[in-house]
């Protein structure tokens, strides 16, 4: 069975002294419902690059959960190693698909910058555009309003949010809403994954 690396959220355990990397246990739940291997990525740049050579993985999944430092969160270990992770995903034509703070980090890769939004923390909306007319779950307090080159939007709510972008030259897809948090998990979101991964 091939392989999808996933990255995991930082957690800070005070009492403890201890920065623990974690996932919702949905995520490899989806990424072996799409067909998939799961494994895990590190927040440590030098042993996540190290796995990727090993490992050879047919995908990356940049996941959700902290915000980028420059946007007030506190896992700078997290923001370096994603980036180095995206970097040779690009560099060796790894498929790469993020959700919410994973398209966040691609939007910032990319240079488009985020903005502080209200109202799409823990609700539903519709969004629109190429994708088609959907209804997604919604967990960020950042969004982006405009995009750079290479990187297209593929859906946009009624606030102006983009929701998905892509790149299909660098077979990169990336959705604001979360894929594992659908229960069931959707054949949509399963398709689009099965057919970024796919060689």
């Amino acid at each position: 069975m091939k392989i999808a690396l996933y990255t995991q959220r930082v957690e800070i355990v005070k009492s403890y002294g201890e920065r623990r990397d974690c996932a919702d246990q949905n995520i490899p739940r989806f990424i072996r419902a799409c067909g998939y291997l799961p494994v895990p990525a590190p927040n440590i740049p030098t042993l996540a690059e190290e796995l990727i050579r090993q490992i050879n993985p047919a995908g990356i999944v940049l996941t959700g959960g902290n915000s980028l430092v420059k946007y007030g969160g506190d896992a700078p270990e997290r923001d370096d190693t994603e980036k180095r992770i995206l970097e040779l995903a690009l560099e060796y034509e790894i498929p790469v698909y993020g959700f919410c703070r994973g398209m966040q980090v691609i939007l910032d890769y990319f240079g488009c910058a985020l903005e502080e939004v209200k109202g799409h923390v823990a609700v539903r909306h519709k969004v629109h555009g190429s994708i088609g007319m959907l209804s997604v779950n919604s967990f960020h307090n950042q969004a982006c309003f405009e995009l750079h080159e290479p990187l297209e939007a593929l859906a946009c709510t009624e606030d102006g949010v983009i929701e998905a972008v892509c790149c299909e030259e660098k077979r990169i897809l990336a959705t604001m809403w979360h894929p594992e948090r659908e229960q069931p998990f959707t054949d949509a979101d399963i398709s689009r994954f099965q057919k970024l991964f796919k060689k």
